[in-house]
């Protein structure tokens, strides 16, 4: 669904700033997660270092507390494990094993606005599946940025996602999407990962963009567990996440999330 250009609020050079200082405390979580990640730490040491990060930063976890189905999102970084696409609730007892691929989406608020970045890791060494996986999810992101320009359309960004990868074989998750961001975590437009080049909105300078390729290694179809958060791919296959915020300015994409 695309919405009424109306609807979606521009942002100014000062509520930019504030977001970019946002989007690299993001950054530099994702990035240091990539030396703590390892065969034998439980999903509940990321979320512990990740609360513990940006707490030192003065800076409020975004995601504890947000409003779900039917209770409030209890951590502060979602952890979600090989079939598992997003939403994974961190737990102490789920350890990490060599081989496992597992993805960490983060948020932060600073003076008000809003961060948000996702990555997915390798844990020791991985299938040759898995890390096309990887290669190829991080690629449709990048890919999606490069269209992520002003006098481009919403559906150039959607799809240069689905064209990358479904090009390598895999599928891409249809029940999720990216977004808006800025005063809230959840924003218009919403940004679907498969789409017509040339369809929806106008991309305007001032627009802030979450832009996060969800790609599952067998079909797109996906379900949700019972603790009402975490959801997994409906054939069991790998699933990666990879997503960065970017704003839209007269001078081009600026990644806020990238350190």
């Amino acid at each position: 669904m695309f919405f009424k250009k109306s609807n979606i609020e521009l942002k100014s050079k000062h509520e930019i700033e504030k977001m970019r200082i946002a989007g690299r405390a993001v950054g530099e979580i994702l990035s240091r997660l990539a030396d703590i990640i390892k065969p034998g730490i439980s999903t509940k040491d990321i979320d512990e270092f990740t609360e513990q990060y940006i707490r030192s930063l003065k800076m409020t976890p975004a995601f504890k507390g947000v409003k779900g189905v039917s209770y409030p999102f209890p951590a502060c970084a979602c952890v979600s494990i090989n079939d598992e696409v997003v939403h994974g609730i961190p737990n102490a007892s789920r350890k990490l094993k060599q081989g496992d691929i597992v993805s960490v989406d983060t948020g932060v608020i600073y003076e008000g606005y809003y961060g948000d970045a996702a990555k997915t890791y390798a844990v020791g060494s991985i299938s040759d599946t898995a890390s096309k996986l990887l290669k190829i999810t991080e690629n449709s992101l990048q890919k999606a940025i490069e269209q992520a320009k002003s006098g481009n359309r919403l559906g150039d960004v959607s799809y240069a996602v689905q064209k990358t990868a479904e090009a390598a074989g895999f599928s891409i998750v249809r029940d999720f999407v990216g977004h808006g961001i800025g005063r809230c975590l959840h924003e218009e437009p919403q940004i679907p990962n498969y789409g017509k080049p040339g369809a929806g909105i106008k991309l305007l300078a001032g627009m802030v963009l979450a832009i996060e390729p969800m790609v599952n290694e067998g079909g797109y179809k996906v379900e949700m567990l019972g603790d009402d958060w975490t959801v997994v791919t409906k054939d069991g296959g790998l699933s990666a996440h990879f997503e960065h915020t970017i704003a839209i300015t007269e001078n081009g994409t600026e990644v806020l999330t990238a350190v």
